[in-house]
């Protein structure tokens, strides 16, 4: 079997490489290998889900899953993934699983894991997970009779949440208004209310999930619709969601895209002058555009930076117990409130910092200059060899030294694909465009596909 877990979970299309049979395993695994019981009581294990209607098939293989452990399950239904993570916190459950594909279309879906405490898991878990199902050691020792776990729902976990975001919100957004675009996701219920509650005057559009059209030409992958919309009803700015809602974007008055690295920054300078920014650091990945760093450097923030992925910024976050980080794509995290990237926790801190300063997004946006940046994608026969080859690293050398301080070049191979991403920033979008051409033109007769 390959690797089972990507950057982000199980994740494929649902009924196709994502099947119930799959969802059971690794439902009976993840029990196995999360759950260390004293036997005095059994396992507790929440369950949610997006509103995709393969997430109906799948939460019922995963509940029949756990159960067969021994857990007990609460089914939460259709929320956020930072919701559910929140749940597991504070109900004190063994563990959380979220079923989402995020972004992606509806015809995937995707299985997310949360261990006690609401906290993803890390390589080493997901490693255990993938052997236990392999060596099939879910299908053995199973419980009867009594042993058997339960099933319950909870009806309000919407309405704890809620709570919980609002009662976390700095300053009352009265005088913001808003439009958000709930990509007929997991945000539908909850992002208007907790805005409107937090006192902004709300638009929402793309809150009628069917099952079908979540994602579909709609939230922070298509953000044109809420670019439309802001500058349609004169509002103050726009929140785009994705899918699970662990994820925002923002655009201006105007109708600009405001990306994660500049909501990054905003918050990261708000935190310090309020003195909650733990120890002047931001935790940011690879992949964050040199502007940040640009900006943060100069406002004498500190920018520590991982791997590409929410997981890793988690973990750093946590090894050195600081209090923002986040990617570019816009998973923002905020230790002090939550486990995960949330969201809709962003919208309202990117808000209120809006209402607390009584200046525009686009001007507190400005703080962080973007340089062009250019992505190629240079298929290959062997990723590995393809980056390493003595040629390419001479060339991405030459071209450092071109560069300066002014750019930078990100060579990565994918860790799914055969390929080798060439990412290069520069002052100009020319420039970058020439200088990643002629790395890509190594990579390719380095190792030719």
């Amino acid at each position: 079997m390959g690797r089972l877990f990507g950057t982000d979970g199980v994740r494929g299309l649902a009924n196709g490489d994502l099947t119930p049979e799959l969802a059971l395993s690794v439902a009976v695994a993840a029990a196995r290998v999360l759950v260390e019981s004293d036997g005095s009581h059994p396992p507790l294990a929440i369950v949610g889900r997006d509103p995709r209607a393969s997430g109906e098939m799948l939460e019922a293989a995963v509940v029949a899953g756990l159960t067969s452990a021994g857990a007990n399950v609460v089914r939460v239904g259709v929320l956020p993934t930072p919701a559910v993570a929140y749940l597991v916190a504070q109900t004190g459950a063994d563990l959380g699983v979220m079923l989402s594909a995020s972004h992606n279309p509806m015809p995937d879906n995707g299985i997310k894991l949360f261990a006690a405490g609401g906290t993803k898991l890390p390589d080493e878990l997901e490693e255990r997970i993938e052997k236990a199902i392999e060596d099939g050691h879910g299908l053995i020792g199973r419980p009867t009779g009594a042993g058997i776990g339960r099933v319950n729902d909870l009806l309000d976990g919407a309405e704890h949440y809620i709570k919980h975001l609002v009662g976390s919100t700095p300053h009352s957004l009265a005088g913001i208004k808003v439009v958000v675009d709930c990509a007929n996701g997991a945000a539908s219920e909850v992002a208007p209310v907790a805005y409107e509650e937090a006192g902004a005057e709300v638009i929402a559009i793309h809150a009628e999930p069917d099952g079908l059209n979540i994602n579909e030409d709609c939230g922070s992958t298509h953000l044109d619709k809420v670019q439309a919309a802001v500058v349609e009803h004169g509002a103050d700015l726009g929140i785009a969601h994705d899918g699970d809602a662990d994820r925002c974007l923002a655009v201006t008055a105007s109708g600009e895209v405001v990306d994660g690295d500049q909501i990054m920054a905003i918050l990261a300078l708000a935190m310090r002058d309020a003195g909650t920014l733990t120890d002047d650091t931001l935790v940011a990945t690879v992949m964050s555009n040199l502007g940040l760093r640009i900006a943060m450097k100069q406002n004498g923030i500190k920018l520590l930076e991982t791997k590409v992925g929410d997981r890793y910024v988690l973990e750093a976050l946590a090894a050195d117990g600081l209090a923002l980080g986040g990617e570019q794509s816009g998973h923002i995290v905020m230790p002090a409130f939550a486990t995960t990237g949330d969201g809709v926790l962003t919208g309202l801190h990117l808000m209120a910092q809006l209402a607390a300063s009584g200046k525009s997004l686009a001007d507190l946006a400005s703080v962080v200059h973007t340089l062009p940046q250019v992505l190629i994608n240079v298929k290959v026969g062997d990723r590995e060899a393809g980056a390493a080859a003595p040629t390419v690293q001479a060339a991405v050398a030459l071209a450092e030294d071109e560069l300066g301080e002014t750019g930078r070049v990100l060579l990565r191979p994918s860790g799914t694909e055969p390929l080798v991403r060439v990412m290069v920033e520069a002052a100009t979008e020319e420039q970058a465009r020439a200088v990643a051409s002629r790395i890509a033109d190594e990579v390719r007769a380095a190792s030719p596909a």
